[in-house]
């Protein structure tokens, strides 16, 4: 006999824009978002049954999401989040659970002879400010922060020998090589009882993100990386030092391979080892590596 072992729905891709106006200054602030709201609880009967009488619609949880952007502020995305999920638990008694992820797009204020603009942004990067919240019915809130799509780059400073060598290898140690990845960072706070605990302090949400992208960037390019997997660690070992109500970090690296190119059928011209200069960045494949580090 078959049943529903698991289930939730809701809306996923909501673009969202506010603007903050400071009427004193004629100072504007951005920020834009796409959110994703789903819903756990006692809705099983919708898909065994076709019981419609307990979904909330899905076109209102995005009404829910404009809505509740309008009347609360949006930063940090940590408070944004938690305010949207405990609504749904306190709004809908068979609700009991409700997972929001907010994906904050990147706008830098621009400078103009040599002054910030009042009211113009651009895009310097792909990178977002992620955040995963689940609110729970009688059990709190867990907050889930990171970084997703920071691109970084050195051109030396890395090694990576002394690995496992057996049949099955081909790949040549190397004592200076190109590093680059696309960070994927992210940090899990302590369950927070109530949404009043997340309100007070919450300027730990924008301290805790400018310290692990400030220590991400720190600690790859300072660091005599002898592999991927050394790196991340420092820098989760840095990320919970700077943070105490930071329970679990974590980094997932796709190692972007820069292959030497040897020239020297070319007129004996030297482009490996010591004279490299020109490389053949690489697609696929490529190495990925994964770490969570707890207190």
């Amino acid at each position: 006999m078959p049943s529903l072992a698991s289930a939730r729905y809701g809306k996923d891709n909501v673009r969202v824009y506010k603007v903050q106006k400071d009427a004193a200054t004629g100072v504007q602030t951005v920020t834009e978002m796409t959110v994703c709201a789903l819903l756990e609880g006692a809705i099983e009967t919708s898909y065994t049954r076709a019981d419609n009488s307990v979904v909330v619609a899905t076109d209102s949880i995005k009404n829910t999401i404009y809505i509740t952007a309008k009347e609360n502020p949006v930063n940090p995305p940590e408070l944004y989040a938690s305010i949207l999920g405990q609504h749904f638990i306190d709004r809908y008694a068979h609700i009991t659970k409700a997972h929001v992820k907010v994906v904050v797009h990147r706008w830098t204020r621009m400078v103009v002879d040599g002054a910030p603009h009042p009211h113009s942004f651009f895009r310097d990067g792909q990178e977002t400010r992620n955040v995963e919240v689940t609110a729970t019915r009688g059990e709190g809130i867990v907050v889930k922060s990171g970084i997703v799509g920071l691109t970084v780059l050195k051109s030396t400073g890395s090694a990576f020998h002394g690995f496992v060598r057996d049949e099955f290898t081909t790949l040549a140690e190397t004592w200076d090589r190109i590093l680059s990845t696309d960070v994927d960072a992210g940090w899990t706070w302590s369950t927070f009882p109530t949404l009043d605990a997340v309100r007070d302090g919450v300027d730990r949400f924008d301290r805790a993100w400018e310290a692990a992208r400030g220590i991400t960037m720190k600690t790859f390019a300072n660091d005599e990386s002898a592999s991927v997997q050394n790196t991340m660690y420092k820098m989760c070992e840095q990320i919970l030092a700077a943070e105490p109500e930071i329970a679990l970090t974590n980094y997932s690296l796709p190692n972007k391979h820069y292959f030497e190119i040897d020239l020297s059928w070319h007129k004996g011209l030297k482009n490996t080892g010591k004279d490299a200069e020109v490389y053949a960045p690489q697609g696929g494949p490529n190495g990925l590596i994964k770490c969570e580090v707890s207190r």
